[in-house]
């Protein structure tokens, strides 16, 4: 096992230290462990989605918001497959915090793209480019929308 870099492990213990002396797990926390989880990782394919997707259920049930929801669904996607995630994003598209997020149709575009829904796929990265307020994000939804078979992610 590699050395952990000096600050990813003084975050560790910050981490361990707030859950002795807390008995449960508040946001904050939830959103450490989350990193930890990310952090501990080698690579995407070696990251625990399904702890990250329980602590996302957990963050969402301390501090509900449609963001961690969306966040919860791509780590459930990750865990259990993209039909998964597909399904708990679809509950979220009339929320109306999320009407003009960006990230809600990319995140759609990108399961839909998993799936080999790719005309769907592209629809919700047009949509989502419409809604990116940065130039690069805007460019590569667009990139994406072009051809989502060749954007893989």
């Amino acid at each position: 096992m590699e050395a952990v870099p000096a600050c990813i492990g003084r975050g560790l213990a910050g981490l361990d230290h707030a859950r002795r002396l807390a008995p449960n797990d508040g946001p904050y926390t939830l959103q450490a462990a989350i990193a930890a989880c990310h952090a501990r990782a080698i690579t995407a394919d070696a990251t625990d989605w399904a702890r990250i997707a329980r602590l996302y259920a957990e963050l969402a049930r301390v501090a509900p918001s449609p963001i961690v929801e969306l966040n919860r669904a791509m780590a459930v996607a990750m865990a259990e497959g993209p039909a998964a995630g597909l399904t708990l994003v679809d509950a979220l598209r009339d929320a109306p915090q999320l009407r003009d997020y960006h990230l809600l149709p990319a995140v759609r575009g990108d399961l839909l793209h998993r799936l080999g829904r790719d005309a769907e796929a592209r629809d919700a990265f047009r949509a989502a480019a419409a809604l990116a307020r940065n130039v690069r994000e805007r460019a590569l939804l667009l990139d994406r929308a072009q051809a989502p078979r060749a954007a893989d992610c």
